[in-house]
């Protein structure tokens, strides 16, 4: 059973443009704080509060040796998401199909027709 709870914390953290470009690097391999936080106009204490956000809400994984902290992506973190995604998807997959078998019964009457009028031709 998926967590909307869950889902909805990990959609939040993705939003945020910061945070968004930090996974994006990190899908690129691991990197560490001072490497993710180069790029950003922002202090250090602020980029290590977006990291203990994905981390909080289990999107990546960090680990300390000695003095440097090395942040990588947690691919179990975007599993709810991707299965919430995928029920969304099968279930309007149905309803399309649904609608193309009706609209496809509501067309063979016409197509009937014309053959019947094809075959009077001859």
């Amino acid at each position: 059973m998926i967590k909307y709870s869950d889902i909805d914390d990990r959609l939040r953290a993705l939003a945020e443009p910061t945070r968004g470009a930090i996974i994006e690097r990190l899908s690129r391999g691991p990197a560490t704080v001072s490497e993710l936080a180069a790029p950003f106009d922002m202090s250090f204490a602020a980029v290590v509060q977006h990291l203990q956000v994905l981390e909080g809400c289990g999107l990546i994984q960090s680990e300390k040796l000695g003095r440097v902290r090395t942040c990588r992506i947690e691919p179990r973190g975007f599993a709810p998401i991707a299965e919430w995604i995928a029920d969304r998807r099968t279930l309007a997959e149905r309803r399309l199909d649904r609608l193309g078998v009706l609209l496809a019964e509501m067309d063979e009457p016409s197509q009937s027709k014309k053959l019947k009028s094809k075959g009077k031709k001859k």
